[in-house]
């Protein structure tokens, strides 16, 4: 072996991670953390709900977050209009969220008094 060549047991090479081509696209990735962040349900659901790996998702979320820091720390903040903007949109999303829920129990109700 020749002095660049890593042997099994010289520790070196360990906890290195290796960037894998993912599965799913990127808006969807982007769209999935984005749900995580702006909605009020836990992450298992919102997984579960895509069909995604809970963990897959928590890395995507941990991902976007630490990015968010990164850009803060270099001076990419929001303006005032812009957050203002942001929150009015969470809150249209958790409004709309609500109704997309009310209108599948109601979908359900109807659906098992056709069948009776």
């Amino acid at each position: 072996m020749g002095p660049d060549t890593l042997k099994p047991d010289s520790g070196l090479g360990k906890d290195v991670q290796v960037p894998r081509t993912s599965n799913y696209p990127e808006q969807f990735r982007k769209d999935a953390v984005e749900l995580v962040l702006s909605s009020d349900r836990p992450l298992r659901q919102v997984a579960r709900e895509l069909g995604v790996n809970h963990e897959t998702l928590r890395n995507w979320v941990n991902a976007a977050r630490k990015k968010q820091r990164t850009a803060t720390a270099s001076g990419d903040e929001l303006s005032a209009d812009e957050r203002t903007e942001l929150r009015r949109l969470r809150g249209r999303v958790a409004e709309l969220e609500q109704e997309k829920e009310i209108l599948r129990r109601a979908a359900q109700y109807f659906a098992r008094e056709m069948g009776r």
